[in-house]
């Protein structure tokens, strides 16, 4: 299959019905999805083709796995569809930020958050990102050269998870929170997981009722408001007394007036934006990272080209803006883990219209499903999709694959893709840098590690 073919080539057939299991007949697929979701979704396309059809309870949901579908979906066609099921679980944490809300409402809030992830906002960021990368191998360094045991042995995902938090916190909310790392990283995969469990059952009490979760829910998401929003009292009590609190993206949406009423965002408002950042832009960045410097200790070669590349261009230094043009390979090899393990790896949507896709009728109300780690692991479309290898990313002989938005997309697809995408890339490659300069973290021998 052609990463570049259209829909047109596509027959129409619209009365017929898109193949795929029939599953339980109350459940459908629920078992599957729940038990292996990342099997599930490969094997349905492996067994069915570039659009799937099966049933998660009282749901219908197609899968699509062809680029030109998934065009139609989140570019060509996407006000026929809203963010809706799934997403609306994450609603009771994230509240209506840019990841959760629809419409006019979230073109308006993206377009005031835009700024704030300009070059030359990102620019001036630069020497935060290098501080606490500093600060992290100034951490590690007691652990270095020691034998394998309880002193030199690293929790790399809690140890990305606060870094990537104090850079969130400092850089966007002006405030660093690393201290509640291991709190707020506890707390989110609670609500994370509480949130996945929703959307993936069929019975569901109101959150009113008081079952042991729904309290740990409670706690967890009154822990987290209590963070951010005493970073917004703080930042009101800073304006009162006169400072300016424009330089990061908090206190630019603070500042922000609405063209038509002059009205600024409320505290519930800012709140939202502010949880949407706090957490969702830190945990994904974490997993990057985790998952880069686990496939550095699994390819040394990798490794050796990476480290040699760092340092030509770096000799020694911390890194500037102006060096990440220069540390190509670097990013590469970010870009070719994110293929393996996209750190967003499946998204959604809600048809609010009846629509045909691939020719086949798609109605109202279903539930469409783009999996970037099933188009990432496609044969139809990479060479050796299970290898790494950042080299199909070189910007001068790249995988076609690679320059197609609607196969690779580690940061979704469409209008409603990051909006720190940028932001995101520019910390992975400054951290990766200064890491690799450093150290070679290594894998504890014996283990097997299962995305």
């Amino acid at each position: 299959m052609n990463p570049t073919e259209t829909l047109a080539s596509h027959p129409p057939v619209s009365t017929q019905q898109a193949p795929g299991p029939a599953g339980h007949w109350i459940f459908g697929s629920l078992r599957e999805r729940r038990l292996d979701p990342i099997g599930f979704f490969t094997s349905s396309v492996r067994n069915y083709g570039p659009i799937v059809r099966y049933r998660m309870g009282p749901k219908t949901v197609f899968q699509i796995a062809d680029p030109a579908a998934i065009r139609h979906v989140f570019l060509e066609n996407h006000r026929s569809y809203i963010k809706g099921f799934g997403y609306d679980k994450l609603e009771p944490v994230l509240g209506k930020g840019l990841l959760t809300s629809e419409g006019e409402f979230w073109r308006r809030q993206r377009k005031l958050a835009q700024p704030a992830f300009h070059r030359p906002r990102l620019t001036a960021l630069t020497g935060m990102i290098v501080q606490a990368s500093q600060e992290l191998l100034d951490r590690w360094k007691p652990k270095a050269n020691r034998p394998v045991g309880p002193e030199s042995i690293l929790d790399l995902s809690d140890e990305m998870t606060r870094f990537a938090l104090k850079v969130a916190s400092v850089t966007l909310l002006g405030k660093d929170v690393s201290d509640h790392a291991s709190d707020v990283g506890r707390a989110l995969g609670r609500l994370l997981e509480l949130a996945n469990d929703r959307i993936l059952s069929l019975i569901q009490l109101p959150e009113s009722v008081p079952t042991p979760r729904a309290l740990t829910f409670r706690r967890d998401r009154d822990m987290l408001n209590t963070v951010v929003f005493g970073i917004i009292e703080e930042r009101h009590r800073l304006i009162a007394a006169g400072h300016s609190t424009s330089q990061d993206l908090l206190g630019m949406l603070m500042a922000v007036k609405d063209e038509e009423t002059g009205e600024r965002m409320s505290d519930a408002q800012l709140r939202d934006e502010g949880m949407t950042i706090f957490l969702a832009g830190h945990e994904t960045t974490a997993n990057v990272l985790t998952w880069t410097l686990m496939l550095l200790s699994q390819h040394p070669s990798v490794f050796q080209k990476l480290t040699a590349e760092v340092d030509s261009v770096l000799q020694g230094r911390d890194p500037a803006f102006e060096d990440l043009g220069k540390l190509r390979y670097t990013l590469m090899v970010i870009e070719e883990s994110m293929r393996l393990y996209p750190p967003a790896w499946v998204l959604s949507r809600e048809a609010v219209a009846d629509d045909q896709i691939l020719g086949y009728r798609v109605p109202k109300g279903s539930i469409l499903i783009a999996s970037p780690y099933v188009m990432h692991h496609h044969p139809d479309f990479w060479e050796n999709p299970e290898g790494f290898r950042p080299e199909r990313f070189d910007p001068e002989a790249p995988e076609e694959a690679t320059k197609n938005k609607f196969v690779y997309m580690p940061f979704g697809a469409g209008p409603r893709s990051c909006i720190g995408k940028d932001f995101a890339l520019m910390e992975t490659q400054i951290v990766l840098a200064m890491i690799v300069a450093n150290f070679h973290v290594d894998i504890v021998p014996g283990q097997t590690v299962t995305p």
